[in-house]
């Protein structure tokens, strides 16, 4: 289970980083993050392939994929209670660095290490 969470999470961060990436100024700290959780999130598949059912894997990915993107254009769409927004793409923003590092502890705990 907890695989799948980081799964979901690795997907959701990529989608927020990417729309970081085109409405702000890309920065280098900005970079590195990203270059780190890529790294994570290769070590997260390739445990993903070894431990579980790969068609399993591909398919609950495809799901994943499509659930981050509706959470992510549901934010850039608004949500809004009372006339004023309840969630703000600022607010993804901000998560970016704890998803990353939740992402990276997560795998750290899968492989054991």
């Amino acid at each position: 289970m907890l695989f799948y969470i980081a799964l979901f999470l690795s997907f959701f961060y990529f989608k927020i980083a990417r729309v970081y990436k085109k409405e702000e100024q890309s920065n280098l700290n900005m970079n590195i993050q990203n270059s780190i959780v890529f790294i994570v999130i290769v070590a997260l598949l390739v445990y993903g392939f070894t431990h579980k059912i790969w068609y399993v894997i591909l398919l609950v990915s495809y799901f994943f994929v499509i659930v981050s993107s509706l959470l992510v254009s549901a934010v850039q769409l608004g949500i809004f209670i009372d006339g004023k927004p309840f969630v703000k793409i600022s607010h993804l923003y901000k998560l970016l660095a704890p998803i990353g590092m939740l992402i990276a502890f997560t795998d750290v705990y899968l492989w054991g290490i």
